[in-house]
């Protein structure tokens, strides 16, 4: 997508905020001596913003809006280092409010839904951005937050909750669950709003085909408000964005040039109105592209298809670079297995192994099963895998995000 005039207007205000502010893109423009941008390329020019910037900002240095002008922080796990910390203006809460709400109503969801949201609570963004677009919306938010299966269910029968909003791998457990204790009947689901992570499709089919639901996939992440910034319509995977908040490139990681419509790629996020910590080219690196042409569904939006993984899921194996989607791709064509799989590299006796775990229903011969898949691996990939056949169930549920890919060289 070319970005607009009006675009570039909002893309200057933000790079005024941020030089007067002097956060850490603020220093990176003064010494680029960049004041503004006039022009797609001058746009293009500009420097990327990466999670390792955001992280060296520690705790304030993103605070672009002044101290009394911020009504509350987010924050990202830290899992991998020093967390990143999101100030967040009262705009900036309402304007994140908006744009879930508008996923609620591009799914279909009314004031009359009453939605069950099970992403967890506090700094993390999940939680109380779904709460937010609800309340935004006018429908009945049942706030139950992470795990405790039992009360889920529960309050899903007794509250009749109509939506459902989770990560796919928790949509799959309370599925699983549902079947196990036969109360299906009991259960008044329509809709699954899910986020997070990515998913297959074979998940995707079995969460549908197991609850009976329509399902739909959310983007977001907490750098960029949190979830709500992208949605899919009842026409297709792919997501509408909010362009009118937020501009969306999409660059080749290698050459970090933008590639065109359509090309997978990188993406790269910049936001246009957000006041408490404005970001420009920030680079995501979640893998995906941006679907030409008008959607049938009439929305003006621009569209994002289904995130496809991430650069730094990217594992190198035996010298060959491997992506969990190639194998979830190999996998959906054996309509034996479930959705679930796991991979454990280890490094023995010198050389790289990879073990795939995969699930099946038990009706079937595992050792010609574990045959078909390692040769059907092998020609996407190049190498064997060591393919383990296990029961269904006997792979880790999760109540947040599924691990898939344990690698063991580096333990």
């Amino acid at each position: 997508m070319k970005i607009s005039s009006e675009q570039l207007t909002l893309v200057n205000r933000q790079i005024d905020a941020l030089v007067t502010a002097g956060s850490f893109y603020g220093k990176k423009l003064k010494e680029a001596g960049i004041t503004g941008v006039h022009s797609e390329e001058e746009f293009e020019e500009l420097p990327f913003s990466e999670k390792a910037d955001l992280r060296d900002a520690y705790p304030l240095g993103l605070m672009t809006a002044p101290e009394e002008e911020i009504v509350r922080i987010h924050s990202s796990s830290g899992t991998t280092g020093l967390p990143v910390i999101i100030p967040y203006t009262a705009k900036d809460v309402d304007d994140w409010a908006i744009m879930f709400a508008r996923c609620y109503e591009m799914a279909g969801i009314t004031k009359k839904d009453r939605i069950q949201i099970t992403p967890g609570y506090g700094l993390w963004t999940a939680g109380i951005g779904f709460q937010l677009g609800c309340e935004k919306l006018g429908a009945m938010a049942i706030p139950m937050g992470p795990g405790n299966t039992e009360k889920q269910l529960q309050m899903m029968m007794d509250l009749k909750s109509t939506v459902l909003c989770s990560t796919s791998s928790y949509a799959l457990l309370l599925a699983e669950e549902i079947a196990k204790r036969g109360i299906r009947d009991r259960i008044h689901l329509k809709k699954g709003i899910i986020g997070s992570e990515r998913w297959g499709e074979t998940m995707r089919r079995r969460i549908h085909d197991e609850l009976g639901i329509e399902l739909y996939d959310i983007y977001g992440l907490t750098e960029i408000y949190g979830p709500g910034i992208g949605i899919n319509c009842d026409k297709g995977t792919a997501m509408h964005y909010w362009d009118d908040y937020i501009y969306i490139e999409i660059i080749d990681p290698e050459t970090l040039k933008p590639v065109p419509d359509g090309e997978m790629g990188e993406i790269v996020i910049t936001t246009l109105v957000k006041e408490g910590a404005p970001l420009i080219r920030y680079r995501t690196h979640d893998l995906s592209r941006i679907v030409p042409g008008e959607c049938p569904c009439g929305c003006k939006h621009p569209r994002l298809d289904i995130i496809m993984g991430r650069t730094d899921d990217m594992m190198k194996i035996k010298g060959v670079n491997v992506f969990p989607s190639q194998i979830e791709e190999v996998l959906k064509h054996f309509p034996e297995t479930s959705s679930e799989y796991q991979i454990r590299i280890s490094h023995l006796d010198g050389k790289d192994t990879m073990r795939l775990y995969v699930e099946t229903n038990g009706s079937v011969n595992f050792a010609d099963l574990s045959e078909r898949i390692a040769v059907a691996v092998k020609s996407k990939i190049g190498f064997t895998p060591i393919v383990k056949v296990v029961e269904l169930g006997v792979l880790p549920r999760s109540e947040k995000k599924t691990k898939r890919v344990i690698d063991e060289r580096f333990q």
